[in-house]
C-alpha cells in the first residue's frame, strides 16, 4: 500500500507489466524499477486487458441491438446504437472523398471503442485498483488511453491503412512518385521532397497517438492529485472536473476518428 503522496502517485500510474525480467525471468514487475528493466518487449497486461474488455463490450452492445432491430417504433438501446452510425456516417460522408466500404466501419469502430475506453476515466481512480489490491493483485492502470502503448497501438494500426491504401490506389511508382515530386516538381528537389513528405508521413501516428495520450494522461494525473486532499475538498474538485471530461471523453475519440478519416482519404486521393 502506498504511505505517502509520491507513493500513491507512483502506485496509480505503474502499468501492470508482465516480461522478462534480466534476474527473475518471466514474471509481473512489482515496482517501476522491474518493469524498465525488463526491456522494449514488456507487455502492459492491464492495457491489453481492459483494451479488449472495452472492445467486446462495443461489439455485444451493438450485436444486442442489431438482433433486437425493429422496424416500428425502435428502444432506446437502438436509438442509441442508430444515433452512432448515423453521425459517423454523417462525418465520413463529408470528410471521406474517395470510395471505400471499410472506411465507415472503420470510422463507428475507432469513435465507440476510443469512447468507451476512455470512459474508464469516470469511475474513481481508487475503486477498482483499491478492490484489486484488496484482493492481493498488484498496481495497475484502467484506463487504456491513458498508457502511450495504447494510444501508438491504436495509431500504428491507422499507419498501415495510410500505407496500404496509398500503394493500392496510386500503385508503388505513384505512391513513390507522390512523395518525391511533391510539393516542388522538380528533379533536383527530390531530397528536399522526400524529407518532407516521409517527415509529414510519419508525423500523422505521432500526432494520433500522443494527443489522445496527452490529454488522457494530463487528466488522469489530475484526478489522481484531487484524491491526495481532503476527502470534503475532494468533491468540491472532482465533480467540476469530471463534468469537464463529459466533454473531454467524448472529444478526443471524435478527433482520433476524424483525423483517421482525413488521412485515410488523402491517400485515396490520387494526384496526377
Amino acid at each position: 500500500m502506498a504511505n505517502t503522496p509520491a507513493e500513491y502517485i507512483q502506485h496509480h500510474l505503474q502499468n501492470l507489466t508482465f516480461g522478462n525480467h534480466p534476474e527473475k525471468g518471466w514474471v509481473i514487475a512489482q515496482t517501476p524499477q522491474e518493469a524498465s528493466e525488463m526491456g522494449f518487449m514488456a507487455l502492459h497486461i492491464d492495457t491489453l486487458g481492459w483494451s479488449v474488455f472495452m472492445g467486446l463490450i462495443f461489439l455485444m452492445v451493438f450485436r444486442m441491438a442489431a438482433k433486437g432491430a425493429t422496424t416500428g417504433v425502435p428502444g432506446k438501446l437502438q436509438n442509441v446504437v442508430e444515433m452512432c452510425v448515423e453521425f459517423v456516417e454523417g462525418v465520413v460522408k463529408d470528410t471521406f472523398h474517395g470510395r471505400n466500404p471499410v472506411i465507415a466501419p472503420l470510422a463507428l469502430t475507432i469513435f465507440v471503442w476510443i469512447f468507451l475506453m476512455n470512459s474508464l476515466k469516470w469511475i474513481p481512480v481508487d475503486y477498482i485498483p483499491g478492490i484489486a489490491t484488496l484482493l492481493g493483485a498488484p498496481a495497475f492502470k484502467i484506463v487504456p488511453t491513458a498508457d502511450p502503448n495504447g494510444t501508438f497501438g491504436l495509431s500504428l494500426g491507422v499507419f498501415i491503412l495510410i500505407l496500404f491504401y496509398s500503394v493500392k490506389v496510386k500503385g508503388l511508382g505513384g505512391f513513390s512518385k507522390e512523395l518525391a515530386f511533391t510539393p516542388f516538381n522538380h528533379w533536383s528537389l527530390v531530397p528536399f521532397n522526400l524529407f518532407l513528405e516521409i517527415l509529414g508521413l510519419l508525423t500523422k501516428p505521432l500526432s494520433l497517438a500522443l494527443r489522445l495520450f496527452g490529454n488522457m494522461y494530463a487528466g488522469e494525473v489530475v484526478f489522481i492529485l484531487i484524491a491526495l486532499l481532503p476527502f470534503y475538498v475532494q468533491w468540491t474538485l472532482n465533480v467540476p472536473w469530471a463534468i469537464f471530461h463529459i466533454l473531454v471523453i467524448p472529444l478526443q475519440a471524435f478527433i482520433f476518428m476524424v483525423l483517421t478519416v482525413v488521412y485515410l482519404s488523402s491517400a485515396h486521393e490520387d494526384h496526377h
